[in-house]
Formats: structure tokens, sequence, C-alpha cells
């Protein structure tokens, strides 16, 4: 079954609630499964809410009690909500799956989306997701009048920014010109089906991000396509270029499965 389908489920006031859109997720792998429809991506909004991976500790969540949705993914906590494009890219892939594979390719098409508004972004070795990297550490401003030889995040592994004024917030990270992500990735694959997906952040507020730690990252932040570039950005304006490129990108690919390294003969 060839070509990809976009579903634009809903945006703005028309935002779909977390949960339904899950249950949508579920109706649309099982038909991709059995092979009625082709690979499919939902795009959409959600209302503010919290969603946990399969990873996330406890003292990640928000520390006032806010209600999480606990999913099916992989990835830690993270946060969706106006001014946030999702996707959920809904594909076969071949067996045995290689998911490095896929979540790389989300990567590509959000960095040529990036990119084309003018943003560059790029991967960050050992943390998934899409990041505009920040000054040298040798060039950015120190925190809380302290040099940054004082930083207590380069000592103390359970430091947590929450408890220890904005200067730390997620949100501020642009300030103070670190590494912050602008798209986060979680993905699941099931009967070699992918489920869940992208959450690119155009013009959110994302003072949301510091009632938890994102992603379980404690030394950077977030940003958005509105903060960096310094203008108002939509996510109807996003949602096209989105489309285009991880429609270049997703039917292009050389899909292979995993390789299997064999073991040494005894």
């Amino acid at each position: 079954m060839s070509g990809l389908r976009f579903v634009r489920m809903g945006f703005g006031a028309d935002a779909v609630e977390y949960v339904e859109a899950w249950d949508e997720q579920r109706r649309v792998h099982a038909a991709r499964f059995a092979d009625e429809i082709p690979d499919t991506v939902l795009l959409l909004e959600h209302p503010p809410v919290y969603t946990a991976g399969r990873r996330t500790a406890d003292s990640e969540r928000p520390l006032d009690g806010t209600p999480v949705v606990d999913v099916d993914r992989g990835g830690k906590i993270t946060w969706h909500g106006p001014g946030q494009l999702v996707g959920y890219p809904i594909q076969k892939l071949p067996r045995p799956v290689d998911v490095v594979a896929h979540v790389r390719r989300l990567e590509e098409a959000l960095i040529r989306t990036c990119a084309e508004f003018g943003l560059e972004t790029t991967r960050v070795e050992g943390r998934s997701g899409v990041w505009v990297l920040g000054d040298p550490v040798e060039t950015r401003p120190a925190l809380g009048g302290l040099a940054l030889d004082f930083d207590p995040r380069l000592t103390d592994e359970e430091f947590d920014p929450r408890l220890n004024g904005p200067e730390y917030a997620p949100s501020n990270a642009g300030q103070r010109r670190e590494d912050r992500k602008i798209a986060a990735i979680g993905i699941r694959v099931a009967k070699g089906v992918t489920m869940h997906g992208f959450a690119l952040n155009v013009n959110p507020d994302n003072v949301w991000f510091d009632r938890i730690i994102p992603c379980g990252i404690r030394d950077a932040g977030v940003t958005s396509l509105a903060a960096e570039l310094g203008r108002d950005v939509t996510v109807p304006e996003v949602a096209p270029v989105v489309e285009r490129h991880l429609r270049d990108v997703l039917e292009n690919a050389e899909l292979k499965p995993r390789e299997i390294e064999k073991a040494p003969a005894a």
C-alpha cells in the first residue's frame, strides 16, 4: 500500500483532547496493521495536558499534583497544548523494526521545517528530538550572579530547577543561552506499526514546562519557533510545511529491517 495520508484532526478552537486522539491512534493503528489504509499521519493541537512515557520518574512529575496522563510510548514526561503542533505518524515498518531510524526520519523532517522558517536546528547526541544549540559554556551569562563553575547542576544529579528560582526554569533556557529543545519525539511500535510521534513548539506558552522536568533533562530547556525567530508564527502556518517535509522524508526513505548482529561462532 503506497502513499502517505494526512489527517488534520483539529487546531485552535477545535483542539483534540489527548485521550480522544489516543483512541483514534489505536483505531488507525489497527486498520494500518490490517492493510486497510495506507500509512497515516494525524496532525493536531491538544488542550493543555501533561503526558508521561514509560520511563518517567516520580521526581519528574508536577510537584503540585497536577494530573498527568500515563501513556505507552517511550520517553519521559512532557507537555502538550495550544501553540504546539503534534503529529502521530502511524506507519508500517519492516521487521525487525529499526526504531532509531524511524526517530531520525522524524527529526530530519522537523529540522528541515525549522530551516525553512530560517532557524538552524540539530540533533544532540544521546538526546532524541530537535534542538537549538546554546552558546559555548564559557560565554554564557552567569546564573544568579554565580560563575558557571558554581552551577549546582554540574555536581548534583538530583538538582530540581523547580525549587531554585526562575533563573533555572526550562522556559528561560534561551535567555541563559543553553541548549533548548524545540521538538520532542516519543514513539511506540506495536506489531511493526508505529504510534505516537512528535510535538513541535510553534508558539506555546513555554511556562507550562516549568512544572515538570521536561523529558527528564535537568540541564537544558525548551524553546519555540516564535521565541527563536522573534516574531509570531502560528500552527496553521507551520502545519503544511511539516506535512510537506514529512511526506518527502517518509515516502522517499529506503525502509530496511534493523540489522541483527550474528553471534560469533563458538
